[in-house]
C-alpha cells in the first residue's frame, strides 16, 4: 500500500456513512482503502483507461460485492452521476484541477451535497 495514498485517505475524515466519488481512480489502491471505512456509505470511481477501470475492479471485488462500490469507464468532464450527490469528492493527481482548477472545482460543485468537500491533491509523482 502507499505511504502516500494513506496518508491522503487518512486525512478525508470519512464517515462509515459518507457516499463518495474518486475522480480518476487509477489501480483502485484508494478505492480499497476508503471501502474499508464504509458501513452503510457507498463510494462510486471513475477513470477514463479501461485497462485502469479493470484492474480496480480486479483489486475490489470484494467491495462491489458488498455493495459499497460500483467503478464506471468515465471522462470526469462528461461524467453524470444523475441525482447522486456526494459527501466528499477525491481527486488525485487529476490533470484538470492543476491545469484549470476553477473550472474542475465549479465541475465538482454541482455533485457536492450541502456542506460537502473535495480533497484535491496534485503532486510530482
Amino acid at each position: 500500500m502507499s505511504p502516500r495514498l494513506q496518508a491522503i485517505v487518512g486525512g478525508m475524515r470519512i464517515r462509515a456513512s459518507d457516499t463518495i466519488l474518486e475522480v480518476g481512480c487509477g489501480h483502485g489502491v484508494a478505492a480499497d482503502l476508503i471501502c474499508r471505512q464504509l458501513t452503510s456509505g457507498r463510494l462510486v470511481a471513475i477513470d477514463r483507461s479501461p485497462a485502469m477501470i479493470a484492474a480496480a475492479v480486479r483489486r475490489n471485488a470484494s467491495h462491489i460485492k458488498a455493495g459499497l462500490a460500483t467503478f464506471h469507464l468515465a471522462a470526469f468532464e462528461t461524467f453524470d452521476p444523475g441525482d447522486l450527490r456526494f459527501d466528499i469528492v477525491l481527486a488525485v493527481r487529476v490533470g484538470l484541477f492543476h491545469r484549470d482548477p476553477g473550472r474542475a472545482r465549479r465541475l465538482v460543485s454541482r455533485w457536492l451535497k450541502p456542506g460537502g468537500r473535495l480533497v484535491a491533491v496534485y503532486d510530482e509523482p
